[in-house]
């Protein structure tokens, strides 16, 4: 048996997109309790068939809220963050595996 930690997040991107909303909120672009109504809400709409497990349906939640407090804020416009995600997703089908993903030059 191992006496090493547990990782706290299952996957690279939950502790990225966590890290990344702690970050906004600091900056000052938007309160925690406005978070967590967000994200709250979130959460009991994708709750309400099963038991959320902190793995990747509740990063997928927590994805969604930040995604929406972005654009109520008129931070990031819904259709900017759809094209992002197109984005990265191509990219990330397109890289061989063990390759870093990079994004197309645009323009």
């Amino acid at each position: 048996m191992s006496d090493a930690p547990e990782p706290v997040f299952e996957a690279p991107w939950h502790a990225q997109v966590f890290a990344i909303t702690v970050s906004l909120n600091e900056a000052g672009l938007f309160s925690w309790p406005e978070w967590t109504q967000v994200f709250g809400a979130t959460l009991a709409r994708h709750g309400l068939a099963k038991e959320l497990n902190g793995g990747e349906d509740y990063f997928a939640a927590w994805l969604e809220a930040l995604e929406a407090v972005l654009a109520e804020k008129g931070i990031a416009a819904s259709g900017a963050v759809e094209a992002m995600r197109a984005a990265w997703e191509e990219a990330y089908l397109s890289t061989p595996h063990g390759t870093p993903v990079k994004l197309r030059e645009s323009g």
